[in-house]
């Protein structure tokens, strides 16, 4: 053990150049972080940038985008009013204000349909857009397509149209309008408003499309202060608003993580100075929350630097840094129990070989993460790594010459302390030998890893607000809108091919419906008959004009009917750009993917989903036809990457055991490794007693449990100033560790919890059991 005597009493050449070195490294990290941050913070909210990326598709990639970009950009909102003249104004008004304030492209609450253009495009499509159960039964039944048309006449809620009859004498315009899906349950009000009815109360309804989407970093927070700003103004008005939108959750996560980011990081730090204060009594003691905020601004402006942003997620879980960077300055101020009169360039001397062998155990539990394939982890190894990286070299170049020359006292309570639970560690262990302790922490491990369960899901990757679910919820009962990220991708050679598949596939999309396992769907095949069954129809016209008696019987002229039975045959073929170029084609065309490398592309979307498991099965046997469910892929990839983080865990620790042999020999490295290990082992096992599943992140969580764990058994096998000076100074930092690893068990976010109670747990064992790393009798002696 190093003695006061060892080393000169003033700095050496290069400690008294290492400040300024660091402090020139310093002014060029501040300036790398103000060109950063010159447009703003450089923060994202967008949970896709932190799933793994899909399949190296580009049309799949282009369809998974086409079907996000409502999800991310659209909000619906429902307003109802017992007054429906007082509901009429609130919805004008409130939609104006918002077409107004810049942040929407688009914003509709009342029908502004192209009247014109709709009859246009009813009269050239007749044949073209006929649904496909009407093409059936005019192909099949022409006697039967006219009685109905008859009977329509007579209907007052079917006759009116469009059209005015003498234009549609056969009613082919009249079937397309009342056979095209409708946007759910929402109708067209009188007055021009959209309106949808659910036990007795009627809902105005107002659309609202944005003009970046829900990852634009200050849109949603935006959007979010409109809807409550407007929800507070309907309801002063005795209405009640309800909303729903990417846009909405998006803020809630964004708005979630700045403020645990900001607790978590300020209890952290704060309780961390607070004892560090306590214990060593002087203000100065206060620098050592420096090397963390260093740390912290190196791993921001590393993940800015090859990210080009950093995740709000990222930021919450690096909060929890500061509990780790602190223990830099800890181990070395922890030495002044035993190292009088404290110098502090002399106590880095004697604990700089610990502090780099914890510096490099520690980057190697968390590097770890980033062989893994979620650039959720990616971001938080990187910017814990190099945090940890700035942390060490402002320990070690900076904190010396800022701590000065002035005595260091601490106050001696703490070291009796740990003597006196030395003295009761000796006691046990002379009662109850290590090897029956740890049969004991076998069987406890035993028993708990019995009980562990798993359990991933994309939702614990966000917190979420129960009343946006809840008024989500509503929304979709109310409306029957319930879009959903699964669909179709349809391939074929051309756009005949194309609508034919589609139409096989809606075949069994209806069972589907029937069977009540889908609300609904959109295909291209519901609105554009192929162009071969525009043929069959156009041959068919003859037998229909036949089977036309009935209508002459009700006073048409027959030579009206000849008429429009010319006016049919002379319609062209529509192909799909016609079709989706006219105002029925505007729900269809997010849905064409148009000319691909070999052939064309399109989607069916679905509305609704009730069993996702129901959909496997529906492509199959179909040629062209995918299924694309990422939620699904994502779940499996977490079960995936759930094997491989045990692959990564032991190559880390045969790592570290390499690394350990160095200083240790193979003896001690297997000693100090295998009790980080048990720490593990033993939080997991903690996992399965509480009830709480093994999720990804509580798997990860276990890579820096090892490395913690390693960290605290160098501490007490080195024994720098003595045994109990060197489990004081574990104490000290398993205790402000504990400070970020215990807070972030109480996120909101399912993930983060589940990280921060497995690390903590893991903290708990590896400080008892740091103690069985010192070296034996034998070792000693060799």
């Amino acid at each position: 053990m190093p003695s006061p005597t060892d080393t000169p009493a003033l700095p050496g050449r290069l400690e008294q150049r290492l400040p300024w070195l660091f402090a020139a490294l310093l002014a060029l990290l501040l300036a790398l972080a103000a060109w950063q941050w010159r447009h703003g913070a450089p923060l994202s909210a967008s949970l896709l940038e932190l799933l793994p990326a899909g399949s190296g598709d580009a049309l799949l990639q282009q369809a998974e985008q086409r079907v996000q970009e409502p999800l991310n950009r659209e909000l619906i909102v429902l307003l109802q009013h017992p007054d429906e003249a007082r509901a009429q104004a609130l919805v004008a008004e409130l939609g104006a204000a918002w077409q107004a304030s810049g942040l929407f492209r688009q914003v509709q609450w009342q029908l502004d349909a192209d009247l014109p253009a709709l009859r246009r495009q009813l009269l050239d499509g007749r044949l073209a857009l006929l649904p496909a159960a009407d093409r059936r039964l005019l192909l099949e039944q022409p006697e039967a397509f006219v009685a109905q048309r008859v009977q329509a006449l007579f209907d007052p809620f079917q006759a009116s149209g469009l059209l005015a009859v003498e234009q549609d004498w056969f009613g082919l315009a009249a079937r397309i309008q009342q056979g095209l899906p409708g946007a759910g349950r929402v109708q067209p009000a009188a007055d021009g408003g959209l309106l949808a009815e659910r036990d007795g109360k009627r809902w105005r309804l107002l659309r609202a499309q944005t003009r970046s989407d829900a990852f634009d970093l200050d849109l949603p927070l935006n959007v979010a202060a409109r809807v409550d700003a407007a929800r507070a103004q309907v309801a002063a008005a005795g209405g009640e608003l309800l909303a729903a939108g990417g846009l909405l959750h998006a803020a809630h996560g964004q708005q979630q993580a700045r403020r645990e980011s900001a607790w978590l990081g300020g209890l952290a730090a704060g309780g961390a100075l607070l004892l560090t204060l306590l214990l060593f009594r002087r203000p100065r003691v206060l620098l050592a929350l420096l090397p963390a905020l260093v740390g912290s601004l190196a791993g921001l402006s590393a993940c800015v630097a090859l990210f080009g942003q950093i995740h709000v997620l990222t930021l919450v879980l690096g909060a929890s840094l500061i509990g780790v960077t602190i223990d830099f300055p800890l181990h070395y101020l922890s030495k002044s129990w035993s190292l009088q009169p404290w110098r502090p360039w002399q106590a880095l001397r004697a604990t700089l070989p610990g502090l780099t062998l914890g510096l490099l155990t520690n980057a190697i539990g968390y590097l770890a993460l980033a062989l893994t394939p979620f650039p959720a982890l990616s971001q938080v190894a990187l910017f814990s790594s190099v945090g940890l990286l700035g942390a060490w070299l402002c320990t070690v170049c900076l904190m010396p010459a800022l701590l000065g020359s002035q005595p260091l006292q601490p106050w001696t309570p703490p070291l009796r302390l740990a003597e006196r639970l030395l003295t009761l560690r000796a006691a046990l262990l002379q009662r109850l030998a290590t090897p029956w302790l740890l049969a004991a922490l076998g069987l406890f491990c035993l028993g708990g890893l019995t009980q562990l369960s798993l359990k991933d899901d994309l939702r614990q990757w966000v917190s979420s607000s129960p009343q946006l679910l809840g008024e989500a919820r509503a929304i979709a009962a109310i409306t029957g809108l319930q879009p959903t990220s699964q669909f179709f991708l349809v391939r074929a050679a051309d756009q005949e091919q194309l609508l034919q598949r589609q139409a096989a596939l809606a075949e069994r999309l209806d069972r589907l419906v029937a069977a009540g396992k889908l609300h609904g769907y959109l295909a291209l095949s519901q609105l554009l008959a192929p162009a071969a069954e525009q043929q069959r129809l156009r041959q068919a016209l003859p037998a229909l004009a036949a089977a036309g008696a009935p209508l002459q019987a009700l006073g048409v002229p027959p030579e009206a009917l000849q008429a429009e039975l010319a006016q049919l045959q002379a319609l062209p073929a529509a192909d799909i750009e016609q079709a989706l170029a006219g105002p029925l084609g505007e729900p269809w065309r997010p849905l064409w993917l148009g000319a691909t490398a070999d052939g064309v592309a399109a989607l069916v979307s679905l509305r609704g989903l009730g069993d996702s498991a129901a959909l496997a099965t529906q492509a199959a046997g179909l040629p062209g036809v995918q299924l694309v469910d990422r939620p699904a892929e994502l779940n499996r990839q977490f079960a995936a990457t759930q094997r491989s983080a045990v692959q990564l865990k032991l190559l880390a620790s045969l790592l570290i055991f390499l690394l350990l042999c160095l200083p240790f020999g193979w003896r001690g490295a297997a000693r100090v490794l295998a009790i980080s290990l048990l720490a593990a082992l033993a939080a997991l096992a903690c996992l399965g007693w509480l009830g709480q599943p093994l999720t990804l992140f509580a798997l990860f969580g276990l890579l820096l449990v090892t490395a913690i764990g390693v960290d605290y058994a160098i501490i007490m096998r080195e024994r720098v100033g003595g045994a109990a000076t060197s489990l004081l100074g574990t104490l000290l930092a398993a205790v402000t560790t504990w400070l970020s690893f215990g807070l972030l068990a109480l996120s909101a976010t399912p993930a983060i919890a589940s990280f921060g109670l497995t690390v903590s747990l893991g903290l708990v064992f590896s400080f008892l059991l740091a103690p069985w790393a010192a070296p034996t009798a034998t070792e000693t002696q060799a």
